[in-house]
């Protein structure tokens, strides 16, 4: 009798719940499919989209406000609104093919928590640089002149703020990406919480959009190494790259703190407290 209700508890809780396993660190077979490369062409696509909407949008703000002493144009607010919605749309259509990543620092993040594989994440990685690359050239095509006006879109440290500063930003406002991120595509959240129907890229669009109207004044915020190095290559001005790195060691240390808070605290606590990622209670 007693194995009899340990099996259908097991079984219900395999059903509400189920932990796949980690991505290797190379699949072989991984190359031969052609889901690989098709995620590989959604994360340059999505962030071609992402880099010509959102540097568009801040060089129209800067086109519109030169000059201007009262301030026009969308503001601080609308550029913030241009990332984070961006990022919900592109996130919300490329998430069933590539997992919507769209940033190196979240690639990385995932890769910490065996999410994607080495070879996965390097290609994703370089996609969306070429993508970033690629996003920012179209928008200097089209409007060569305010591009290098108004600094092509390029993140910089704001005079007034050290560099350390600058890298203390970027290093929490990429911790609070990524920890949305794995939080809001954790499966056992999800089971979990299943009578509550968050949509996953929601969160991760708002995080955004709250990340960069706290650090647009500090950093322009990068919390995206892909986004920064996109418009810096097109721009190429000494400023830029004196900053660069700001923007690359920033997110990746960042995203490796919410990694580990995420998947050894939060995670290891409630194996150790329940014994398994399963919630099974025992009579």
């Amino acid at each position: 009798m007693k194995k009899d209700i340990e099996s259908r508890t097991d079984e219900s809780s395999h059903k509400d719940y189920y932990e796949p396993p980690p991505a290797p660190l190379y699949d072989p077979l991984e190359l031969r499919k052609w889901s690989f490369y098709r995620a590989i062409i959604a994360e340059f696509i999505s962030t071609l989209l992402f880099l010509y909407v959102t540097i568009l949008t801040v060089i129209g703000y800067k086109n519109q406000t030169a000059g201007d002493k009262c301030g026009g144009g969308v503001g601080i607010l609308g550029i913030a609104w241009a990332f984070g919605g961006m990022i919900f749309v592109l996130v919300y259509c490329t998430a069933g093919i590539s997992g919507g990543h769209i940033n190196p620092a979240v690639t990385f993040g995932l890769f910490l928590v065996r999410k994607v594989s080495l070879v996965r994440a390097v290609s994703y990685m370089v996609a969306q640089c070429v993508g970033a690359i690629s996003g920012a050239a179209l928008v200097k095509g089209f409007q060569k002149a305010h591009y290098n006006r108004f600094g092509g879109g390029a993140n910089l440290l704001a005079d007034g703020y050290s560099k350390g500063t600058g890298l203390a930003t970027e290093i929490i406002g990429t911790l609070v990406l990524v920890y949305t991120v794995l939080s809001a595509t954790d499966n056992k959240r999800r089971a979990r919480d299943s009578h509550i129907p968050v949509l996953a890229p929601l969160p991760i669009g708002f995080a955004v959009f709250l990340v960069h109207l706290a650090t647009i004044p500090i950093t322009g915020t990068g919390i995206n190494p892909a986004r920064s190095f996109g418009p810096a290559v097109m721009y190429n001005r000494e400023k830029v790259w004196d900053d660069q790195w700001i923007f690359w060691v920033g997110p990746f240390i960042g995203a490796a703190i919410a990694a580990f808070y995420h998947q050894f605290i939060l995670r290891a606590a409630a194996v150790k407290a329940f014994g398994s990622f399963r919630s099974i209670h025992h009579t």
